[in-house]
């Protein structure tokens, strides 16, 4: 089931970063950015709607854990660090770490209104 998910979640994450790296001309890596970003709020939805192991393990270890891309974040940002885009590197990595754990709780508590609607 992992396997599954994760299959869809690598390939929405290309497309996706493809389609974003291509409309994007920047040195700062916008996609992984908004992917990782999208995928904590998405994460969070989930967590807080807990549908069942099953489904868990197809959207949530499979599918977001292949969408999101700690390595490639890493990589960018160190990426950056190398390019003598300090200032860019700390704003990329400090920004994606708090937004993300600002999107995870704002998707659990989308997913917290959905269940009482």
């Amino acid at each position: 089931m992992v396997g599954i998910g994760g299959t869809f979640g690598g390939l929405c994450r290309f497309q996706l970063g493809k389609i974003i790296s291509q409309k994007s001309k920047t040195a700062f890596p916008i996609g992984t950015f908004i992917i990782n970003i999208t995928g904590a709020i998405l994460l969070g939805i989930l967590t807080s709607i807990n549908m069942g192991n099953n489904v868990y393990l197809i959207l949530g270890d499979g599918f977001l854990g292949a969408y999101t891309t700690f390595s490639t974040f890493m990589y960018e940002g160190f990426n950056l660090f190398q390019d003598n885009e300090k200032l860019n590197a700390f704003v990329y990595i400090l920004s994606t770490l708090i937004l993300g754990i600002i999107g995870y709780v704002v998707g659990y508590e989308i997913g917290k209104l959905l269940i009482s609607l």
